[in-house]
């Protein structure tokens, strides 16, 4: 847990949650901070099985997948390939137009381009294309004067996205079966403080949607799984235009780390279909293996 991407916080609290957990399951549990020193520490500690709840770079990317591959420690969620494909919005989108799955259109430009110009119509989002958690992410209005004025510690290239209205709504799948879906309710937009902060959202589980739009939450989460080749639990989530009925579903991205803060969805998801967080917990655990 925890790691220097710019999700340290989110995964520290991740990680915290998921080791009491667990040691309410009866597992012996050894919280590690990943730094640049893991290989040591994990060649020291030579665990049975490491859950991982690191996000964003390094640990939801490949990178720590690989080490662990390479180490020869079962671990648990995607791995090496899915992990990296996952993450990086846009090869993960042309994954899901291969699947026949909806997205909307983006383009990846220079951050400098992004500052000087409208590069697509407003509105539009901005925002890395290899983070999660909502960091670094722009909305920019159709009202909005010029530009985006995005900080320094932007990545030299950035992900344009036309902005998809709607309800936000979310999925998440255990091994080989989709769960449910939560409808996301929030007073703006579903942004970091909303996704992690007490009260920053209201969930609805099982969402009151049509049938037809949860039925294709639960299908769309999926395929998009198996089209990256997912392994473990991830989430997908959704924008849904209620004014055009299904064509108004679309995909914004799945992770292949959810939350597994207090507030997070994963977990709250798994508790509406009868398995407690300590399950879920273990379930992660005892699927955890090399080559995934």
């Amino acid at each position: 847990m925890g790691g220097p991407s710019a999700e340290r916080e989110v995964s520290l609290s991740s990680g915290q949650a998921c080791a009491a957990a667990l040691r309410g399951e009866g597992f012996e549990v050894i919280e590690v901070d990943a730094g640049r020193d893991l290989c040591t520490v994990l060649d020291d500690i030579s665990p049975d099985a490491i859950l991982n709840c690191l996000h964003g770079r390094w640990g939801e990317d490949g990178c720590v997948q690989g080490l662990l591959e390479w180490m020869g420690m079962p671990y648990s969620h995607s791995g090496v390939l899915s992990s990296a494909l996952a993450l990086d919005k846009q090869r993960s989108k042309d994954a899901f137009v291969a699947a026949g799955l909806p997205i909307v259109d983006s383009v990846i430009v220079p951050a400098e381009d992004v500052r000087k110009r409208h590069v697509m119509p407003p509105p539009y989002v901005v925002k890395p294309n290899n983070e999660g958690s909502s960091v670094g992410v722009y909305l920019v209005h159709e009202a909005s004067n010029g530009p985006p004025q995005l900080s320094d510690d932007m990545p030299k290239d950035v992900m344009v996205e036309a902005f998809a209205p709607g309800r936000e709504l979310t999925t998440t799948v255990i091994g080989d079966r989709a769960l449910t879906v939560t409808d996301i309710l929030t007073d703006g937009w579903y942004d970091y403080d909303a996704k992690y902060k007490p009260g920053g959202s209201r969930h609805v589980v099982p969402a009151d949607v049509p049938s037809e739009i949860f039925d294709l939450c639960m299908d769309y989460a999926l395929r998009a799984h198996k089209a990256l080749a997912c392994r473990g639990v991830s989430r997908t989530d959704f924008r849904w235009d209620e004014s055009k009925g299904a064509d108004g579903l679309i995909l914004l991205e799945t992770n292949t780390q959810p939350g597994m803060t207090p507030t997070s969805l994963t977990p709250e998801q798994a508790q509406a279909c009868g398995m407690t967080f300590g399950q879920l917990c273990a379930w992660m655990v005892e699927d955890a293996s090399c080559d995934r």
